[in-house]
């Protein structure tokens, strides 16, 4: 499993239809996706939101992304993550 973290960015109406059914449905969607959603924070400064994901691979996360921008009305920049450990260790093995 791969980690992803997700910012995303609440337009007017995204932002209007705020709730924790559509919490629970955006959750329920990375699930569908193989995934799981290991933290969501609100965030202030240039995002509104931070999930914390775990996903099969790139393509899930492309697909996750995707699905909930189409269902809440947010935008969402996906980046790929490493732990320092493992980013340390590629890194390592580059050189």
């Amino acid at each position: 499993m791969a980690i992803f973290f997700m910012f995303g960015n609440y337009t007017p109406e995204a932002r209007a239809q705020m709730s924790a059914a559509r919490t629970q449905q955006a959750i329920s969607t990375v699930q569908k996706l193989g995934g799981e959603v290991n933290a969501m924070h609100a965030l202030l400064g240039p995002y509104d939101l931070l999930f914390c994901v775990t996903l099969p691979g790139i393509d899930d996360a492309i697909k996750a992304s995707v699905a909930l921008s189409d269902q809440t009305g947010i935008s969402f920049t996906t980046c790929p993550a490493v732990t320092v450990e493992a980013f340390d260790e590629l890194v390592k093995s580059a050189g």
